[in-house]
């Protein structure tokens, strides 16, 4: 028993038994009781804005074609976000360490080295 529902009474509604045996067997497979079950179906088609009777397949394509934008206006969002990012923070910085390590570097002096017995003879 659904505790929400739990002080509410009984009411018999006129359905077939075919219709019965079919709804009770939904309901097993949704694991719930048949007036959560029935109410979850309400639900289902009020906030979507579904008909039972009507064709589900123009529908459907609308309901794609508007989450397909949704996901693509959340993209550019999140694009534009990211290269903001690039702009004022990333590339900054890098430029800034770049150039520390540019004045860091030391100059390069030629290696002292010591100077060995040429190999060539002395003209005397």
């Amino acid at each position: 028993m659904d505790k929400e529902l739990q002080k509410e009474r009984f009411e018999k509604l006129g359905i077939k038994t075919s219709v019965a045996i079919r709804f009770r067997k939904f309901c097993k497979k949704m694991s719930k009781s048949q007036s959560m079950t029935l109410i979850l179906m309400m639900d289902f088609f009020e906030e979507n804005g579904i008909s039972p009777a009507e064709s589900m397949g123009p529908r459907m394509d609308t309901l794609e074609t508007r989450i397909s934008l949704l996901i693509k206006k959340r993209m550019n969002g999140m694009i534009a976000i990211l290269k903001d990012i690039e702009k004022s923070q990333t590339k900054p910085t890098a430029a800034m360490l770049y150039s520390l390590f540019e004045q860091a570097e030391p100059t390069k002096k030629p290696l002292l080295v010591e100077k060995k017995y040429s190999t060539e003879k002395k003209q005397v």
